[in-house]
C-alpha cells in the first residue's frame, strides 16, 4: 500500500485533512463502532480521501553525503511514545556516546499533527535535525486527542495522524507498507481512530549489500494469537530470501487484552502461577509459553531473535504509581481491578518488568544487542514509556 512520496504529496495529505476531513470530525467521532462508521453516509463520502491519507508514505532525503564505510550497521528500535518528549529524544540520539552512532532507526508511535505532541511532524523533524533520510506511514487518523491524560492537553489536533517511521543515514528504496488487521474495534472505546497498524518496509543499500528493514508495531489490545497472525501477515509480504531486519514494539505482554474479561482472567491465572515466577519466566521470556506461536513462526521462516536481543532484559516497566499508565489502562479495565494489581505486586515494589520490544533478523550476523534503560529511568521526565533497543548487524 502506498508508494514513495514527494513533497507535493505532503501538501495534498494536509489539504485533504483540513478541507475534507476536519469539517466532518464531529459527525465521524459520534459513532460507537467501525460497523456504524462504515455504514454512515458521511464516511462513505469521505472513504476515498481517507484511503489516500492513510495510504500515502511520506518520505524525504536529508542526508546528501555518503556515510563512511563500515563493516556493520547499528540499528535502533524505539517506541517513542508519540514523540511527546521530542527535544530530549533528539538530544539523546545526537549526543549519547552509543546511540548517536545509530545508522537506522525503526520508530513506532510517531505523531504527525497531534496536540499531545505539540502538533509537530515528529518523524520529519527528527530526520531533519539528525540529518537522516526518513519515511513515515500513518496508521491512524485520530478523531480525538488521544487516550487517558492526553485528552486534557491544550489545543486541538492539526492533522491528527499517528504511525511508524524509518530513519536512515543511507538511501531508502522500494518503500511500501503492510496493513495489519485490527485486534479490537478502534471506534468502540474513548480513543476513537480510523485505520489500522501498518508495518513500514524499506530497502537500504549498504556497502556489502542491500538489507530490507521492517518497522512493526503489533496491537496491544489483542490476543496472543492475533499478534502472531499480524506477524504472519508481515512475513507473508516479505521476500522469501535475502537479509531482513524486523524491529519494533511487538506488545508481547503475554496477555490476551482483546477484552477486559480476557485480561482479568489472564491476570488471575498469573497470580495462581505465582507473580514472581511469571515475572522471571514469562514476562521477560514471553516466547516460552504465552507468545510462543509468534516466535516459533519467526523461526520457521528463517528468522532468529535470541542473538539479536538481550534475552531476559525488560524494555518497559509497569508501575502502579504511574498515573499516565493508570489512566490509559483504566479506559478498558474496571477500577475495582487496580487494588488487586497492587496486591499482586506488593512483594515487587508495585512494579513489573516486561519485554515488549524486539528485533528478528535473517541473513545477517547480529551482535552486541543492548537495552537503554536510561532513556526512561532516573529522569525527572522520562523520554518514553519504552526503552530504546539496538543491535549491530552485517550481511553474512
Amino acid at each position: 500500500m502506498g508508494t514513495e512520496s514527494i513533497e507535493g504529496q505532503f501538501m495534498e495529505v494536509s489539504r485533504l485533512i483540513h478541507e475534507r476531513i476536519r469539517p466532518s470530525l464531529p459527525e465521524l467521532s459520534r459513532y460507537g463502532s467501525v460497523e456504524e462508521l462504515e455504514s454512515s453516509p458521511v464516511y462513505r463520502a469521505l472513504k476515498s480521501f481517507l484511503d489516500e491519507i492513510l495510504g500515502t508514505i511520506q518520505s524525504s532525503a536529508n542526508c546528501n553525503s555518503t556515510p563512511e564505510s563500515k563493516d556493520f550497521l547499528r540499528v535502533l528500535a524505539w517506541n517513542i511514545e508519540r514523540g511527546k518528549q521530542l527535544a530530549g529524544q533528539l538530544e539523546v540520539l545526537s549526543r549519547h556516546p552509543f546511540l548517536s552512532n545509530c545508522d537506522v532507526m525503526l520508530l513506532t508511535e510517531t505523531d504527525l499533527g497531534m496536540a499531545r505532541s505539540g502538533n509537530v511532524d515528529i518523524a520529519a523533524t527528527m530526520a531533519r535535525e539528525l540529518g537522516f533520510n526518513y519515511c513515515f506511514i500513518p496508521c491512524y487518523l485520530s478523531l480525538v486527542k488521544g487516550s487517558g491524560m492526553e485528552r486534557d492537553v491544550k489545543g486541538e489536533n492539526d492533522q491528527g495522524l499517528h504511525g511508524n517511521a524509518i530513519l536512515s543515514r543511507y538511501p531508502l528504496r522500494n518503500l511500501r507498507s503492510i496493513a495489519l488487521p485490527n485486534g479490537i474495534d478502534k471506534m468502540a472505546g474513548k480513543e476513537k481512530r480510523i485505520g489500522q497498524q501498518q508495518a513500514l518496509v524499506a530497502e537500504i543499500p549498504f556497502q556489502q549489500g542491500t538489507i530490507t528493514f521492517v518497522c512493526v508495531h503489533l496491537d496491544a489490545n489483542s490476543s496472543q494469537l492475533h499478534r502472531a497472525d499480524q506477524m504472519k501477515k508481515v512475513l507473508d509480504e516479505l521476500p522469501a530470501r535475502g537479509p531482513v531486519v524486523i524491529g519494533g514494539d511487538w506488545n508481547t505482554t503475554t496477555f490476551n487484552s482483546s477484552t477486559a474479561f480476557h485480561a482479568i482472567m489472564g491476570f488471575w491465572l498469573r497470580v495462581l502461577m505465582g507473580t514472581g515466577n511469571v515475572i522471571r519466566n514469562h514476562y521477560l521470556h514471553p516466547y516460552r509459553r504465552f507468545e510462543k506461536r509468534l516466535f516459533e513462526l519467526l523461526e520457521a521462516r528463517g528468522f532468529e531473535y535470541k542473538q539479536s536481543n538481550m534475552i531476559g532484559e525488560h524494555t518497559i516497566f509497569y508501575d502502579v504509581k504511574d498515573m499516565s499508565t493508570h489512566e490509559g489502562l483504566a479506559e478498558w479495565v474496571p477500577a475495582w481491578c487496580f487494588p488487586f494489581i497492587r496486591w499482586a505486586l506488593r512483594e515487587h515494589g508495585g512494579g513489573c518488568p516486561l519485554k515488549l520490544d524486539w528485533f528478528a533478523t535473517r541473513g545477517v550476523a547480529a551482535r552486541n544487542p543492548r537495552v537503554f534503560h536510561e532513556v526512561r529511568e532516573g529522569r525527572c521526565v522520562r523520554l518514553s514509556d519504552h526503552d530504546a533497543i539496538t543491535v549491530d548487524i552485517a550481511p553474512i
